[in-house]
């Protein structure tokens, strides 16, 4: 039997065009037994993409017959057989498919700089490859001289295994204006359907902007998100209320704020949905994804926009103001995922986000950038905050925020720093809370985009009159709510039950620290729950759910519903001891700094020392049975704990609630959280409640203070 000899083949590199094919790898030749084999060498092929290889029909005069093969397979190895001459020798040919560019298929926008300006060009653009596939590769620019005025093209190009695809950029540099540009933003964050300020707040509106009307400088009015929740007018009305007067005060933009997501596990955001589609201005959000959530197909479009639709969601929208281009764009915090309902929609981290999204700005030559964000001036900087967006995203000039309800009296400059390579400032403003004040910011920008000057204020609304065309329009909202609001339930309220959040030279707060109110929502919380499972201990209720002071004196259905406005449903948790204590180790575990998960509690106390780290603060934990007796909670005992639904799924970070819902350890008796609170404040008929001790913060250093 002979052995095999060499064939030398050519390896066919595919082309979506009819290409020349150099010869290169090596193949093989087999021979039936006792058959002698001639070495051959075939010459170049070309081959054109789903037609049949052209190979050679004769060799030095003879005729070969080919095998069949799949021509529609481009990326494999593939073999045809064939045999030739008289003897019939079959061989054996490998034809190697080789992957390459073919061209960049992505154009760039034409730019018009100015003198000695640099051009920005993509770092990235889509090349399409031999196997039809388009990749995101990295382009190589040449350098253009800008020294003087003139067209010019600058030359992007990709080499890959040799073969080198170009495109061009068209660069016009000109003298341009180069006088510099004021831009106003009047702004709102946090106002919470607080509607009873909303007709100050359009006087004050209108005349700011008449003002900037005056002077020449143009104005923009947006709104940093957490329209929801919050008061009467949102529980009646689910934000019909607020959209009206917002369409009617001509807000520009807004972003979400984690409000805005409350009522998810109640109507899968429908009452989201018709703000959203009801609206005279767009939505603009870099993070937040609607798309697996079909009440809102059609409605967001992941893209920048120089000619947004009212009603719709986008990722910036570019407006052109005197002549001038600025970017916004919007960003809502991760956190809403667990202090909210958003049910399918989703969030995205907050700086990858917004340096995508500035990248796409930069690349259409927008240099001037506002972020509305609804992320929080001083939050967790572990989670999402203003200070750390800008000092990690370069080229965000201004940032108005929305959040944590803070009152910037004064916009907040962050630098430009060699350390952290932030090349530009930013600027950064917020406006409290509750429709009581009117953000105001006015930027100066050189002509190349970078923050010249600034100013700014928040103005009180409150020493406004009203304005008559917002007040006709809120009247017939607000006598509904009147009506509710007057509704006494039967009880009498003899001490005023505060709701405490720090500030200033307060350190106390209902995020913080036990409160009487805390105190008489859980009892009625275990009440309930003990009426319908005796076996109940413990009741326990988030802070960040208890939204405001009631007063002394007749107890009202409105005060009630203001209180506790978010329609939580009582729930029935399983957990033993050791499971409490992670519990509870979570709740103190940020004291005294503010946290919406701080539980406050019913049928226990709770002890903890504040100068240990988190996870290690508490050091007591008792059951307060009939009588008064303390009973300490036993690690390996099962207890049953009363919460609301919200809390009980795990949400405002609370873990072992998590847990214990996902393993099927929870029940939601469906009852509403305010209705459980009146009906327990009705079987009181008089209301006396203090602070009693049911939570200790035994910090060695605070005691005898």
């Amino acid at each position: 039997m002979y052995k095999s000899k060499p064939l030398y083949a050519a390896a066919v590199a595919v082309a979506l065009t009819t290409s020349a094919i150099v010869p290169a790898a090596q193949t093989t030749v087999s021979a039936a037994t006792h058959v002698k084999v001639k070495t051959v060498k075939l010459k170049s092929l070309t081959f054109t993409k789903g037609e049949p290889v052209k190979l050679p029909a004769t060799y030095k005069g003879e005729k070969i017959s080919w095998g069949a093969y799949n021509k529609h397979i481009f990326n494999r190895y593939q073999t045809v057989h064939g045999t030739y001459g008289k003897k019939k020798l079959p061989i054996e040919v490998k034809i190697h498919v080789e992957n390459y560019v073919i061209k960049i298929i992505e154009s760039v926008k034409e730019q018009v700089i100015s003198v000695d300006q640099k051009p920005v060009l993509p770092k990235k653009l889509a090349v399409l490859y031999a196997n039809g596939k388009v990749y995101d590769k990295e382009i190589k620019w040449s350098k253009v001289d800008t020294s003087e005025s003139g067209t010019y093209y600058a030359t992007g190009s990709l080499t890959h295994k040799g073969k080198t695809v170009t495109t061009k950029a068209k660069i016009i540099v000109r003298d341009i204006n180069t006088d510099d540009f004021s831009l106003a933003l009047l702004h709102t964050n946090d106002t919470h359907a607080a509607l009873d300020n909303a007709p100050k707040r359009a006087t004050v509106i209108k005349e700011r902007r008449a003002a900037y009307r005056a002077e020449g400088t143009p104005s923009l009015l947006l709104d940093a998100g957490d329209v929801f929740s919050g008061s009467l007018y949102f529980n009646e009305f689910k934000g019909q209320a607020d959209l009206e007067l917002m369409n009617y005060m001509k807000y520009d933009m807004m972003t979400f704020g984690n409000h805005e997501f409350d009522l998810g596990d109640q109507d899968q955001g429908a009452a989201l949905q018709a703000f959203v589609a009801g609206a005279d201005f767009p939505f603009i959000t870099a993070n937040v994804d609607f798309s697996k959530n079909p009440l809102f197909n059609g409605m967001q479009k992941k893209t920048i926009t120089s000619g947004p639709e009212d009603g719709r969601i986008y990722q910036g929208v570019i407006k052109k103001i005197n002549g001038e281009e600025v970017g916004f764009f919007g960003l809502t915090t991760e956190e809403t995922v667990g202090i909210s309902s958003p049910g399918t929609i989703a969030f995205s981290n907050y700086i990858k986000s917004a340096q995508a999204t500035v990248d796409k700005f930069k690349a259409r030559g927008i240099n001037k950038i506002v972020a509305l964000t609804h992320i929080g001036y001083d939050d967790n900087s572990e989670i999402d905050n203003d200070p750390l967006l800008a000092q990690n995203v370069d080229g965000i000039d201004v940032i108005i925020g929305g959040h944590t309800h803070t009152n910037l009296t004064k916009p907040v400059l962050i630098p430009a720093s060699e350390e952290t390579k932030k090349k530009e400032p930013t600027v950064i403003a917020q406006a409290s809370q509750y429709s009581e004040f009117l953000g105001d910011v006015n930027v100066t920008f050189d002509y190349k985009g970078k923050v010249k000057s600034y100013s700014g204020s928040t103005i009180e609304v409150k020493p406004y009159a009203a304005d008559p065309g917002a007040a006709a329009i809120l009247k017939p909202y607000a006598d509904k709510i009147t009506a509710i609001k007057n509704q006494e339930v039967g009880v009498n309220i003899v001490s005023a039950l505060p709701n405490p959040r720090t500030g200033g030279t307060n350190t106390l707060s209902v995020r913080n620290s036990e409160t009487a109110l805390g105190n008489l929502i859980t009892d009625g919380m275990l009440a309930k729950a003990k009426s319908i499972n005796p076996e109940t201990v413990i009741a326990v209720q988030n802070s960040g759910g208890i939204r405001a002071a009631i007063d002394a004196g007749p107890l009202t259905t409105g005060e009630i519903l203001t209180t506790l406005p978010f329609g939580n449903t009582l729930a029935l948790v399983t957990m033993n001891g050791s499971q409490l204590k992670d519990l509870f180790e979570i709740s103190v575990g940020l004291a005294p700094l503010e946290n919406g998960g701080f539980l406050q509690v019913s049928g226990m106390k709770l002890e903890y020392d504040g100068s240990k780290a988190k996870g290690q603060r508490v050091t007591k934990m008792t059951i307060t049975k009939d009588g008064g007796v303390e009973e300490a909670i036993d690690p390996a005992k099962t207890y049953t704990v009363a919460t609301n639904a919200f809390t009980a799924k795990g949400s405002d970070f609370l873990t072992p609630f998590e847990d214990a819902y996902k393993s099927g350890r929870v029940k939601d008796l469906g009852l509403s959280d305010w209705e459980t609170f009146r009906d327990y404040a009705i079987s009181k008929k008089t209301i006396d409640y203090k602070i009693e001790g049911r939570i200790l913060n035994v910090d060695p250093a605070l005691q005898g203070k």
